[in-house]
């Protein structure tokens, strides 16, 4: 099973990125259907990333990234290298997916993925907006192409 989640905010520009991609790549499932990959839209709750991602062999986190790199920049991370614990807090809004990858694999332990691919993409603008800037459209692309043919790599294994 491969679970693929895009996090982001759709109010706010760039922000919107993983979620903007998500939403294609579960437009391509439902025109290429395979039963062993889901497509989730997790929008900003990160306890959701935890508990979508229960039960996969591989999952994919797509997000934006704000590190003063070049906007647009892709970067491609195993999970590994960004789990990390939640400091203590009761507000579920601080608890993001790199706090889930770590509770997940805490709690499920060999029922939460191994094979942890974390795509971030650059953003150029953080502003309250719709519409992605024109370099991180182009980033999205790729990444929608280079998921879609680990998809289909699925399809063919």
């Amino acid at each position: 099973m491969l679970t693929i989640i895009g996090c982001g905010n759709l109010n706010r520009s760039d922000d919107a990125v993983g979620v903007i991609i998500a939403q294609r790549l579960q437009k391509y499932l439902a025109q290429n259907p395979h039963p062993d990959v889901r497509v989730y839209d997790c929008g900003t709750a990160g306890m959701e990333v935890m508990f979508q991602a229960r039960g996969s062999k591989q999952l994919i986190i797509i997000d934006a990234s704000s590190t003063n790199s070049q906007p647009g920049a892709v970067f491609k991370v195993p999970g590994k290298e960004l789990e990390a614990l939640p400091e203590p807090s009761y507000n579920l809004h601080d608890f993001r997916w790199d706090n889930a990858l770590a509770a997940g694999r805490k709690i499920f332990k060999n029922d939460f993925p191994e094979d942890v691919i974390v795509y971030l993409i650059e953003v150029a603008n953080l502003d309250l907006g719709l519409e992605l800037s024109p370099v991180v459209r182009h980033s999205a692309d790729l990444v929608f192409e280079e998921v879609a043919a680990i998809i289909r790599q699925n399809v063919e294994a």
